[in-house]
């Protein structure tokens, strides 16, 4: 697993072109997949995808909560069949539940939550005070004394331009104890869309691809050499993510154990304003079965 193509990141235009999953029907959406030489689904992907498959059901309301469950592995070198079932639309609330299959068994159950606009008062905790992300150098030059390894991964184009504050995987391997604490600030390499459910959908599959990397921190190796797997996956938007400006992701793991790695991330705007939290939970296998 040392070549580039095994590494290869997906530009931002293959992940927001299939995000756009195709509409069918009414409840029926089909999903390509990111394929790649393992031919592994993306855990974040697929649960983007099912989050805007869910959005297109409940026009004129925003996802304000998510929760997937990754039953099976499936073949990213063929699309992925989801439906949505409208499980309720009150006053307001919607509520979808999608399933993702292919070859006729399940992949992904979601669960999620739509809300229309309440004035109400509101409160969250400050944001942590950090330098701004244009005193911070890209990954990619914090990463440059590893150019030669995994065929160059390191310091490739990213679809997201991150700036981390604490230092990234690859460095923290270089310390003398890991820490379960990583914070970066994150915003798409390219400008997209201002569609709120691709907002949301690009946020969830950030989350999950970078979330882990508490976890895999903590067992001292990266995750472009360590095995794992998401297991479930759970945000919650606290107001639309506005991804014309950088992120801040606090990502913490409080745990690990049985083979399994606990991860959590709150995430501000630029302006302080809280904007979603989340927490996930991988699977690193069972020595050379790696099986769930």
């Amino acid at each position: 697993m040392t070549s580039e193509l095994t590494h290869r990141q997906p530009a931002l235009a293959e992940i927001v072109a299939t995000l756009d999953v195709e509409r069918i029907d009414d409840e029926h959406f089909l999903a390509t997949q990111l394929d790649n030489p393992q031919h592994h689904i993306v855990g974040g992907h697929i649960a983007g995808q099912a989050l805007m498959a869910a959005a297109r059901t409940a026009p004129g309301r925003v996802p304000h909560s998510m929760h997937a469950y990754y039953v099976r592995a499936g073949d990213a070198r063929r699309p992925v069949d989801l439906h949505v079932e409208v499980a309720r639309d009150g006053g307001t609330l919607s509520t979808r539940q999608v399933t993702a299959r292919q070859d006729g068994q399940i992949l992904l159950e979601v669960l999620s939550s739509f809300s229309a606009d309440v004035d109400a008062p509101s409160y969250q905790q400050s944001m942590p005070d950090v330098p701004d992300p244009e005193s911070l150098a890209p990954s990619q030059q914090q990463l440059s004394d590893y150019a030669g390894e995994l065929g160059g991964y390191w310091v490739q184009p990213h679809p997201f331009d991150q700036r981390y504050i604490d230092p990234p995987p690859r460095l923290a391997l270089e310390l003398p104890e890991p820490s379960p604490r990583i914070r970066l600030w994150w915003k798409p390499s390219e400008p997209v869309s201002a569609d709120p459910a691709l907002h949301s959908a690009l946020l969830t599959y950030l989350s999950g691809t970078k979330m882990v990397e508490t976890a895999v921190t903590m067992r001292r190796a990266t995750v472009a050499s360590a095995f794992n797997a998401l297991i479930d996956h759970a945000l919650w938007f606290q107001r639309p993510v506005e991804l014309s400006d950088w992120v801040l992701s606090d990502q913490f793991s409080p745990s690990g154990v049985a083979g399994r790695g606990l991860a959590t991330s709150t995430m501000y705007n630029r302006a302080g304003q809280l904007v979603c939290v989340a927490t996930q939970e991988l699977y690193f296998g069972r020595g050379k079965e790696q099986r769930r």
